[in-house]
């Protein structure tokens, strides 16, 4: 879920409080905070978005460069220290700051399961993952300053780097300026992240060659968050496209059935896979945030149906996993809850229509479901 104010104006930085521009979007955060408690969902906030969409860590740099510092490109948000200062300062604003409406803190309310530092951070400057590294190591160490009560993970796709040169022949062809390994193994992170989006990364192959990727990006960071990183994995984003050629809902299915049976069988057999995070789940009349990859399941009965599967598929494992191994069911689809009996929500905002980097809607209302 975003919560980032930066589309809106500079006193955001001064940490001035009287300004109800600033305070508004706060407080609708608040009241989604407060009905997510209601209804038992938790939820994963990430501070920024790498893409322009809400401002992003572009509107951070050009907020310097308003100020007279020498910025040379936004991939100076990692490493120009007073870019780095915006950012902790507007980090600190929110997991400090008091909820309106049920007057809990953020860093103590239990219906926020984990913060993100960074949706998708990318770095063209530093292909390596270095760059990357030395800014989540400094940045998760301040959160964890302010709040260790919360779970914190990077918003990483998990593309490699120079950690394992073996490992980058995984990646799809390139590389973005994240190392999975090395940025992942900041001990401060608490779990790692990947995201599967084949129909855009590889948009010129046949769906056999897709889902073959698919297969082999998810094997790998299986078996690297077990044996590498020894934390857990989140699937934080996958879906397609309905803009693909050649789309049809039964490929959409098909493909959520398959990270969904990867997910399951990866946390049967006894590995740190957490679960997956469907992108993205909507409501009705909401066309206007529709990027292509929207379920809205009162349209889309067979995904619903896939997705209520999968949600007590991975129940039911959790329940038998507490009990012991031997109780555990074989099953096509998935739910996997370590946190407790409640969902999980993702509400994330920006938007990837622009090549392959900017797949989301821009808002705030569409919703993931841990499964």
């Amino acid at each position: 879920m975003w919560q980032t104010c930066d589309i809106l104006n500079w006193d955001m930085m001064k940490w001035t409080t009287s300004d109800p521009k600033v305070n508004l979007p706060k407080m609708g955060l608040d009241f989604v905070i407060t009905e997510a408690r209601k209804y038992g969902l938790r939820l994963i906030l990430s501070f920024v978005n790498n893409y322009k969409d809400f401002g992003g860590r572009s509107q951070y740099v050009n907020w310097a460069r308003s100020s007279g510092v020498q910025i040379s490109s936004d991939d100076d948000f990692y490493t120009n220290p007073i870019v780095k200062g915006y950012y902790k300062n507007h980090v600190e604003r929110v997991i400090t700051r008091i909820n309106t409406i049920n007057r809990i803190a953020y860093r103590d309310d239990t219906t926020i399961m984990a913060w993100e530092l960074m949706n998708e951070p990318r770095c063209q400057a530093d292909y390596s993952g270095r760059t990357m590294n030395n800014w989540v190591q400094e940045m998760a160490s301040f959160v964890k300053s302010l709040d260790q009560r919360h779970l914190l993970e990077i918003g990483m796709e998990g593309f490699y780097g120079d950690t394992l040169v073996e490992r980058k022949q995984i990646n799809p062809g390139y590389q973005v300026g994240t190392d999975f390994i090395s940025n992942n193994l900041v001990r401060e992170i608490d779990f790692a992240t990947i995201h599967a989006y084949p129909d855009q990364w590889m948009p010129g192959q046949n769906e056999d060659s897709q889902m073959a990727f698919m297969q082999r990006w998810m094997s790998s960071h299986y078996q690297d968050s077990r044996t590498i990183l020894k934390k857990p994995l989140v699937i934080a984003e996958f879906g397609k496209s309905n803009k693909d050629p050649n789309y049809n809902i039964n490929k959409r299915d098909s493909y959520i059935q398959a990270v969904y049976r990867n997910i399951y069988m990866e946390a049967r057999n006894g590995g740190t896979v957490c679960g997956g995070l469907v992108w993205q789940v909507m409501a009705d009349r909401m066309s206007s945030y529709c990027d292509g990859y929207e379920i809205v399941l009162s349209q889309s009965p067979s995904t619903d149906n896939i997705i209520s599967q999968q949600s007590h598929a991975m129940t039911t494992l959790s329940h038998s996993l507490r009990i012991g191994p031997q109780n555990v069911p074989i099953s096509r689809g998935v739910e996997f809850d370590h946190v407790d009996q409640g969902h999980h929500a993702w509400v994330k905002g920006h938007d990837r229509r622009n090549h392959h980097h900017h797949r989301h809607a821009h808002h705030a209302h569409n919703r993931k479901a841990m499964h």
